[in-house]
């Protein structure tokens, strides 16, 4: 299996070339690959509840989908072992729309016959990203005034899953 290319090379928002068309010779992006993230809602969708706490990026940054998918995990279980399924309503507000690309170039020997170097450059699709801007909400959960110590500690522990700097808002 292919190892992940290190983030600090799709950190930056910049011009998305991901131009999706129907006729194929207009399409930059060959392929997309699938979206790792399953579920957007979870919990009780339909209950009201007492307290609304958010997750807010503090920058402007590219939030790949496997570590919205794993942040995702880690707030839901411990919400669910906690609190109960129907307790609390756990919803992403990100979409992975933005396809990252990669041009590998070879190296050793004979890599002169198969690499292009830098002449068709545009890249292979390797994954999905999410564009968040400054002070856009990420993770959006519903719970009672009761659970909100619980609450709090699940946000935390999806922050550390994410790339940079967020911070946790709390509306009752």
């Amino acid at each position: 299996m292919a190892k992940l290319r290190k983030f600090c090379a799709y950190r930056r928002l910049e011009r998305p070339y991901t131009r999706v068309s129907k006729y194929r010779n207009q399409s930059f992006v060959r392929a997309k690959p699938n979206n790792k993230i399953v579920r957007y809602n979870m919990g009780d969708s339909k209950r009201d509840f007492s307290v609304k706490l958010s997750l807010i990026s503090k920058g402007d940054l590219n939030i790949r989908h496997n570590a919205i998918e794993s942040a995702r995990l880690v707030t839901n279980k411990m919400l669910e072992e906690a609190a109960g399924k129907g307790n609390y309503y756990l919803h992403i507000k990100l979409y992975p729309h933005h396809i990252l690309r990669e041009n590998p170039l070879a190296s050793g020997a004979g890599a002169d016959r198969m690499s292009t170097g830098m002449k068709k450059s545009f890249g292979k699709s390797i994954g999905r990203a999410a564009r968040v801007k400054k002070g856009q909400v990420i993770f959006e959960l519903n719970i009672d005034k009761d659970h909100m110590k619980l609450a709090r500690t699940a946000l935390k522990r999806a922050y550390s899953k994410l790339p940079g700097s967020c911070s946790i808002s709390v509306e009752e």
